[in-house]
């Protein structure tokens, strides 16, 4: 598609709703991301090495007795901001209760985000998220590096400090008690 044919077609501010339809449509199953600053991001679904260790997260949590109502995969966060709300879809959220249904959730329940660090989202996961959800709230951050290296990150104000890296599958011998503030 042309540039001239995206200009016509593309609204002038995209919205989450507007998100939520593109995702809906489009038959590759690419996420649609959006800043609070309005800047959007379309990334390719993710790789199965992706999925890989996003299902071990999610298994280790769950078998180490954490709800699995509470852990959720690529669900869309309401990201708030200074110039307006955006939505970002972490690889896996933790939650302190169960959410209702939706598509963009709110972020006050949210414990912990973690994102799976794909070629090319290097800057956008471990700088532009890492500040947009300290700057909503989010208690930790974790980011699992594509040499399988966990950062666990932890709010201190309004940015996050390191806690802790290590190897992912240490982490994975461990207890989730014993890495996650709760």
């Amino acid at each position: 598609m042309s540039a001239e044919a995206v200009g016509r077609h593309m609204p002038a501010v995209v919205t989450l709703d507007d998100l939520a339809a593109m995702m809906a449509a489009d038959p590759h199953g690419h996420r649609y991301e959006t800043s609070p600053e309005g800047v959007l991001s379309v990334m390719p679904p993710p790789g199965y090495g992706h999925a890989v260790v996003a299902t071990r997260l999610t298994a280790w949590l769950v078998v180490g007795g954490w709800p699995a109502e509470r852990v959720t995969q690529a669900v869309g966060l309401r990201i708030p901001g200074p110039e307006g709300e955006g939505g970002r879809i972490p690889d896996l959220v933790v939650w302190s209760k169960p959410q209702d249904d939706g598509v963009w959730l709110p972020t006050g329940d949210v414990l912990l985000v973690v994102e799976i660090v794909s070629p090319g989202s290097e800057a956008t996961d471990t700088v532009t998220k890492r500040h947009e959800y300290a700057m909503a709230g989010i208690p930790q951050y974790w980011t699992v590096d594509q040499d399988e290296t966990v950062t666990m990150y932890r709010l201190d104000g309004d940015r996050y400090r390191i806690h802790a890296t290590m190897p992912f599958n240490w982490v994975l011998r461990t207890e989730p008690a014993d890495n996650l503030n709760v």
